[in-house]
This record gives structure tokens, sequence and C-alpha cells, in this order.
């Protein structure tokens, strides 16, 4: 008689074989969950089938990461974060450094980090010296918090003020260095797929594209050059700056985006706090769009009600 266990791993096999169509795996899953749950938890690690973004091996539930700055209030940078059940924030350390500077509230003692993941970053870096030393102080900052394991780092070269471009080579320096002081780097490049790629074999943990120019909310400009990225690449490629509405998180989850950052368009939008939300919304539609995979373009229309059986 043949067990549950070695039919249920065996149609699972055939699936994961024969079919590049993640819904119908996701449905026989979970109808498998009730008969053989720890079989089918078991092959879904191994296969790597897992809805959550896996980061330097540590796992997030969301794929949406949130900045902290441009809010007008405190409080509604506080709620947008609870509403949007981000799993990272990041901050920039030298903003943080001004604010403690100045006594004033920030977001690093006035939220319960239990729940999220503090990712520090060098923003206002114009070289690779000064983003090497910000990045000791945002590990600092991390442990402090009581998260010790946390070695993150978003790293920013940035030495132009006008268009807020990164330093390709002052970046590659600064992650070389950092990535040899055991910091998990993500760096922040212009849409440039050999850089891209450079970063990724010295041992970068993401590739962090940008859409278009930061605050812009121009969207996604240059999507062949994001296309060619997420194809070359084997860690995660997440969309950071230039997004500007839900329709554009949502094309950048369907071009198969591990994750989107987003500040400028929550922070600056009318009601920062319902924007949070859709763009909760948009990350989960746009990522479940491009796992059950879009319909072929067709040349022609073609009916969608069959022409066989009707009445004449």
């Amino acid at each position: 008689m043949v067990s549950w266990e070695k039919l249920t791993k065996s149609l699972l096999l055939i699936l994961h074989y024969y079919y590049n169509d993640y819904q119908i795996l996701f449905f026989y899953f979970r109808a498998m969950q009730l008969v053989s749950p720890n079989i089918c938890i078991d092959w879904l690690k191994e296969q790597k089938y897992t809805t959550n973004l896996i980061i330097a091996g540590k796992h997030f539930k969301s794929r949406l990461m949130l900045g902290t700055g441009k809010y007008k209030t405190f409080e509604i940078a506080k709620r947008s974060i609870e509403i949007s059940e981000t799993s990272i924030v990041t901050v920039a350390i030298r903003r943080l450094q001004y604010l403690q500077g100045q006594h004033k509230l920030n977001l690093i003692d006035g939220i319960n980090w239990n729940n999220l993941w503090l990712l520090p970053n060098t923003a206002g870096c114009a070289t690779a010296e000064e983003a090497i030393r910000m990045a000791s102080l945002g590990r600092e900052m991390s442990k402090k918090l009581g998260q010790i394991d946390n070695n993150f780092i978003k790293l920013e070269v940035i030495p132009d003020s006008e268009y807020l471009l990164p330093d390709p080579i002052g970046t590659l320096k600064a992650a070389e260095y950092l990535i040899q002081k055991q910091f998990v780097v993500l760096p922040y490049i212009g849409q440039d797929p050999v850089l891209a790629k450079q970063l990724e074999e010295i041992g970068c943990s993401t590739i962090m594209p940008l859409g278009s120019p930061i605050g812009s909310g121009q969207g996604i400009k240059g999507i062949e050059n994001i296309k060619i990225i997420i194809e070359n690449s084997r860690i995660p490629v997440i969309l950071d700056a230039g997004i500007g509405t839900p329709s554009d998180t949502v094309k950048a989850m369907e071009l198969g985006i591990d994750a989107v950052l987003i500040n400028s368009a929550i922070a600056r939008a009318n009601s920062p706090i319902s924007m949070a939300f859709a763009m909760k919304l948009a990350v989960e539609s746009g990522r479940a769009a491009y796992l059950s995979g879009r319909m072929q373009k067709q040349k022609n229309a073609r009916p969608s009600s069959p022409l066989q059986g009707i009445l004449s």
C-alpha cells in the first residue's frame, strides 16, 4: 500500500516539474496540508516556494519596506508603518543623530521594534569613507535596540546633490569594505546591470536599483534595464526610489521585483496612512499577479465565450 508521504511527495514533484503555474501548486499544497501538513511544509522549504522575502537567510513577511523621512508628524509616520504591515523600516543615521542631539522625538525611541527590523541607511554620505563611518554607527544603533544579529546596512553614496544619483565607484568601494567587516549590504544603485552583477559577486545581499530619481514620483523609467538586472540576479532585487502611486508598485512587482522600498509616495500623499495601506495591497496584488503568470498577448481578438453549442 502506498503511503501518504510517498504519494504526496510524488504528486508535488510532478507538479513542480511539469507546471510553471504557481496557482495550481498553491491550491494543491493547501489541500495536502489537511492530510499531511508536515510533509508539505518540509517540501515547501526544500523547493523554496515561500511568500516571504529572504535577505541573507533572514525571512520577512512583508515585501514592502518603508522609509521614515518627510512625514509631517511623528504620529503619522508611526501609524503609516503600522497599517502598512511592513517588516523592514529604514532610518537615515545622520538624521537620527541630529534629532537625538536636539533631544527631539524620533522613530527609534518612539515605536515598538519587536516586530520590525531596522535598516540603517547612509543617506547624506557623498564618499565611500563617509558611508563606511555611518554604517558602523548604524550597526551600533541596531544593537542598542536589542537586534544583536542585525548587521544590515542600506548603502548610499551620493555626491550629486541636485539629481541624487548614486556614485557607482564609491558604492562598489564601500560595499567591498563593509562586506569584509561582516555587514549585510543592501546597495542603492542606478539602473546598471553590470554594476549590479559586480555587487552581487563581491557578496552584497540584495541589489536596490532606482526606478527614477529619489522623491520624483515619476514611476519606473528604463524598464528594460530593470528586467536585465532581475534576470541576471541570484539575490533579491528591491526597487528603491521613484514610485509615486500604487499602480507603479504593482507594475514593479509584476516585473518580478522581490520587494519595494517606499518613502515619499506615502509621506507626501494627502493621506499618508491611507496611502500606506494602498501600497500594502499593491505589493500583495503585484506579487500574486507575477506568480500567477499573465496571459499571452494576442494579435487579434479572441472570443471569451465558446463558439460551439450556441443557439443559431
